[in-house]
């Protein structure tokens, strides 16, 4: 750690994480002689309790989700059975069949590297995803007994054309769910239902197939698996694995003083500089920064700040958007030992093998503790202790953190957030399972609300019930269903000259990342956006070293559709409910490096992008409100501090969620400030928020008081995502307003279950401080 201070200090907190002994036990004696001796080739003589614990449930029959800590050999667990089972076709039998699903490609393609280690007899493994050629994917339906895949494959392509996989279907035996603590929110209800069409179509050809599970450390780990599936679970969560243990640092950017006013050093600045360090005495080091231009930006400035040090070139960016081929290279470099610190993204946060690191630097909370600890164990190999430092981004909830290192270290992690019955997500999943077999009543019974979902589909002719009770898809083609919220189509980019493909980007992003004139970072070359071409999803661009870098501006507007809850406190009033908000980016601004000034703004004509929703919002009585001065800015302080605390007491990234405020909004006629889910029929955040009302808002008002600024700055009341320049904003009336709201909640609350909104002819125009979205 001293080799990291800076001269002016910036540790806020030191944490020792002890080490774990390991614990060993005696294979079970299902285990055939076969299966052990390939494990031993590979250094595996006997098992950790809780693989085998967990291979044990899921032989017998039972689903069973394993929950422990990274490194921990989570995969055993999965393995045991499926060797076992692989044994049987070397015997002449017809053995059963496990699909394996992974988030990502990455993953899939690691876990096969690492099956192919294991000389079982009998074992025949393939990759099949998007990269995959049509005649492999032939041979795999026929032949392979273990099929690595993920969710997106198993919805666009196997689960429609079940027919041709009809064989691996009717044998299915074990369904792999790796990393199954990702499925969350909306992301995660699409894949819950997607599971439960792929073990229905199974039912349908004859095969009863066990689950096994692996996750982080979670809450209630065996619920979680039950809401992706829809059958009991039982979990597995102590580990026995070794650990040398950890020393884990809260760390606040360098803080000087510009004009009597105190600023923070920038958090990618800094953990350039402390990955440059770590490179330079030889730690390998693995840096986790939110963003893809942020990788961009740390592993470029940590190169330079070495200079003509060889070692320089042994730092590189990974994140989502390279080609296949260069993240596979990176991978494998960064397994080998030839990288020596690598900037990513998430990407790497999941179970890719890249053991043998020293350090783990996270640019900021990375939104969830579940997400935290995953990240920080990326670190830690033999007896030697892990290093780990989270560096507090200039942000509300950093700030609080590092100055109360109890949300973190004394509060256990998050449950899973998903809901399957989500009639946004619903209705496209019942068309789809309707399109592969007609649905039974007995499917509806599954998930709540479908019923109701089903017969609106027949009303809007999308489905037809015939005697019998069973539905029919009626649709002229298949439904387009994204599992990931970002629309049927990602966006291509390529250089205007020479067509070279450099990357992907999602549809949904692409506004604000890929928009004519933006600056394109990648692998520290940076491009200039000559043309997006939405239709034909391409974006042409061409190489430049510009002195500026882009920010987008963009308008929100939100139309409350109704309201499921309402607490009323005297003057101030809090609700749930459902919205529509309306967002459109209408102009770019470039800004010089390294200060930061604007140059100028640019207008641009990109369509607007429509989101249903669920808000929770409140409102003040303007009588109430005397004396708070800049009401506009002080509920738009409000509004962004609140954005900022959100993830503290809900599952989600400041990025997840929107927000909204005015000083008169159309549908309550009063004050009000929103704030939103960012996926289509809510993901349960603003839910979680209206259930915690108090401690959030409590916590907010916290935030803004503790923090030493004179008039808000970013680790307050000021956003990096403000579609409005962070103006106005008033930091003292913020302080104000959230008073007033939680004095009131302390007098008597009624709640009811309000009507709905006013209808269309009855609203007027009013005019709205741009979304913060």
């Amino acid at each position: 750690m001293a080799a990291l201070q800076s001269e002016d200090g910036g540790l806020r907190h030191l944490r020792r994480l002890p080490p774990r002994r390991s614990v060993r036990c005696e294979w079970p004696a299902w285990v055939p002689a076969e299966v052990r001796d390939a494990l031993a080739d590979n250094g595996i003589v006997r098992p950790w309790p809780h693989q085998a614990e967990a291979a044990t449930h899921a032989y017998e029959g039972r689903d069973v989700v394993v929950a422990t800590g990274t490194a921990s050999g989570k995969s055993l667990a999965y393995l045991l059975p499926l060797l076992t089972e692989a044994l049987r076709n070397d015997g002449g039998e017809e053995a059963g069949r496990t699909l394996y699903l992974a988030p990502t490609k990455a993953l899939a393609a690691d876990q096969a590297r690492a099956v192919g280690e294991f000389a079982v007899p009998g074992l025949v493994p393939a990759i099949v995803d998007g990269d995959t050629p049509f005649e492999h994917r032939q041979w795999a339906q026929r032949f392979a007994n273990l099929v690595l895949s993920n969710p997106d494959l198993l919805h666009h392509s196997l689960l429609p054309r079940h027919r041709m996989w009809r064989s691996l279907l009717k044998n299915l035996k074990y369904v792999v769910v790796d990393e199954c603590h990702v499925y969350r929110g909306v992301f995660g209800a699409h894949v819950a239902l997607t599971l439960r069409r792929l073990l229905r179509l199974a039912a349908h050809y004859g095969a009863a197939p066990t689950v096994i599970a692996a996750s982080a450390t979670a809450a209630d780990p065996a619920a979680s698996l039950s809401v992706l599936t829809g059958r009991p679970a039982v979990a597995v969560t102590e580990d026995h694995s070794p650990h040398p243990g950890a020393t884990v640092a809260l760390w606040e950017p360098v803080t000087y003083e510009i004009e009597g006013e105190p600023q923070q050093a920038s958090t990618l600045s800094e953990t350039s500089r402390m990955l440059a360090q770590l490179v330079r005495r030889g730690v390998r080091t693995l840096a986790f920064v939110p963003s893809r231009r942020g990788a961009e930006i740390v592993a470029a400035e940590a190169r330079s700040r070495l200079g003509a040090d060889p070692r320089a070139d042994r730092i590189a960016a990974y994140r989502a958007g390279y080609l296949r081929e260069h993240r596979r290279e990176l991978e494998s470099d960064l397994r080998d030992g030839k990288l020596l610190g690598v900037a990513t993204t998430n990407a790497l946060e999941l179970g890719i093998d890249v053991t043998g690191l020293d350090a783990v630097l996270l640019c900021g909370y990375p939104g969830r503790l579940a997400s935290f600890w995953q990240q920080i164990g990326r670190a830690g190999r033999g007896d030697t202790e892990a290093l780990a430092v989270m560096l507090a981004k200039d942000d509300p909830l950093d700030t609080y953190l590092v100055h109360h290192p109890e949300a973190i270290f004394d509060r256990p992690v998050e449950s899973s957030v998903c809901d399957p019955s989500n009639p946004y997500v619903l209705a496209g999943h019942l068309c789809l399972a309707a399109e592969e077999l007609p649905l039974r009543e007995a499917d509806l019974d599954a998930i709540p609300g479908s019923r109701a979902v089903a017969e609106q589909l027949c009303e809007q002719k999308m489905l037809r019930r015939r005697p019998g009770g069973r539905y029919y898809w009626i649709g002229s083609e298949r439904p387009e269903v994204s599992l990931r919220g970002s629309g049927p189509m990602g966006v291509d980019i390529a250089e205007t000259s020479t067509g070279r493909l450099i990357g992907t980007v999602d549809a949904a992003a692409s506004h604000r990342l890929v928009h004519r004139g933006a600056l394109y970072l990648h692998q520290g070359e940076s491009f200039i956006v000559d043309e997006l071409d939405l239709d034909d999803g391409v974006a042409l661009v061409h190489a430049a070293k510009p002195p500026w870098t882009t920010t987008t501006q963009e308008i929100t507007h939100l139309e409350i559709l109704g309201e499921r809850e309402r607490l009323e406190m005297g003057p101030a009033t809090l609700c749930l409910g459902e919205v529509e908000v309306t967002s459109n980016v209408i102009s770019y601004q470039r800004r010089r490096l390294p200060s930061g000034e604007v140059i100028d703004t640019q207008p641009l004509d990109l369509p607007p992008q429509v989101l249903r929703t669920v808000a929770v919002w409140w409102t003040v009585d303007p009588e109430a409100l005397e004396g708070v001065p800049d009401l506009p800015g002080s509920l738009h302080a409000a509004e962004h501090a609140s954005i900022g605390l959100l993830p503290l007491i809900a599952t989600c990234d400041r990025w997840d969620i929107g927000g909204l405020s005015t000083a008169a909004h159309m549908d309550t006629e009063l004050p009000t400030v929103f704030v939103y889910d960012g996926h289509p029929g809510g993901a349960g955040f603003a839910e979680q928020a209206f259930r915690k009302w108090q401690d959030w808002l409590g916590a907010t008002r916290g935030a803004i008081a503790g923090c030493t600024c004179r008039h808000g700055c970013p680790s307050c009341i000021q956003s990096p995502k403000c579609g409005n320049g962070n103006e106005p904003l008033h930091k003292r009336g913020a302080l104000a307003l959230l008073d007033r709201l939680l004095e009131a909640g302390r007098g008597p609350v009624t709640t009811t279950v309000t009507a709905p909104p006013a209808t269309e002819e009855q609203k007027k125009e009013e005019d709205l401080w741009p979304g913060d979205f």
